[in-house]
């Protein structure tokens, strides 16, 4: 009783003496000292409080089963990185992870070596190649590899566009070599969904929506710690100011431009495409 702003903290702390999981119980202990502190700190107002919560029912409903507001949320605030920074402390050499993101669906059809994984799509002819290895440089058989982007010329996922047509995803599967291959088409840059809590937060910061080019990709194979990164597009104008932090210099790749002629699958293309090379490292488990 009579709690005030100096003895409510210890209070609320308190509480959780009856808490039988001792991580729930450093994790709440934790979030409520740093969230009072905030408070605190800033001195929010009663109206202010409000307009937090008014925001945060907002964003939950803008959740479904094809956006995840609070992801992006999450992403844009830097919390996303901060949490895959601490739970991906990789053995050195190995790739560099990075986010997630909101675009994932799972049950992509597994394609054949040079598979495409963006059949019809709009955009200049991509192909990517390269190996999976461990941290030794011994080649990694049979590793799969979950890939997703956008179209190429109006940067939305598959999730973005009515109706139930999934495109711009596939899986690949490394041969003996370890080499994997794909077809797809160049990645571009895109604005992280803003017509919603997140982008009128952003706008209120003044800052920008964009992600740099870029290709996801999620590494899995029995043995070996999985890897969920990004291959960027090297002189993407959004790379230094990625609206999610996600950029690393590691996954900063060159797509090279080619005119029509030979392509790297050994077909001819009657078009100008462009290449790319990225050899993975995975650490074993």
């Amino acid at each position: 009783m009579n709690f005030n702003e100096q003895t409510l903290t210890d209070a609320a702390v308190a509480r959780l003496d009856g808490c039988t999981d001792p991580r729930l119980r450093e994790i709440m202990s934790s979030l409520i000292r740093h969230l009072h502190a905030f408070v605190r700190d800033v001195e929010l107002t009663e109206s202010e409080w409000f307009e937090a919560i008014k925001f945060l029912t907002e964003t939950g409903h803008r959740c479904d089963d094809k956006r995840q507001e609070f992801i992006l949320l999450s992403d844009t605030l830097g919390v996303s990185m901060l949490v895959d920074a601490i739970n991906h402390r990789n053995p050195s050499g190995t790739t560099d992870t990075t986010v997630f993101g909101p675009y994932f669906v799972a049950g992509a059809p597994e394609l054949p070596h040079w598979g495409h994984i963006a059949e019809g799509l709009p955009g200049t002819p991509c192909y990517v190649s390269g190996t999976v290895r461990d941290t030794n440089g011994q080649a990694i058989s049979g590793a799969i590899i979950d890939l997703w982007q956008t179209d190429g010329v109006e940067g939305l996922y598959d999730v973005q566009v009515a109706g139930d047509t999934m495109f711009g995803r596939g899986r690949v599967r490394t041969d003996a070599q370890g080499r994997y291959a794909f077809r797809t088409v160049k990645p571009i840059s895109y604005t992280i969904p803003a017509d919603g809590p997140v982008g009128r937060m952003l706008r209120m910061m003044g800052r920008h929506p964009w992600r740099p080019a870029h290709v996801h990709t999620m590494l899995q194979c029995e043995g070996y710690r999985s890897i969920t990164t990004h291959l960027f597009v090297k002189g993407d104008p959004w790379l230094k100011s990625d609206a999610v932090f996600g950029v690393k210099d590691s996954l900063v790749v060159d797509f090279v431009d080619r005119p029509a002629g030979p392509a790297p699958d050994g077909s001819l293309s009657e078009v100008a495409f462009c290449e790319a090379h990225y050899d993975f490292v995975m650490a074993r488990a």
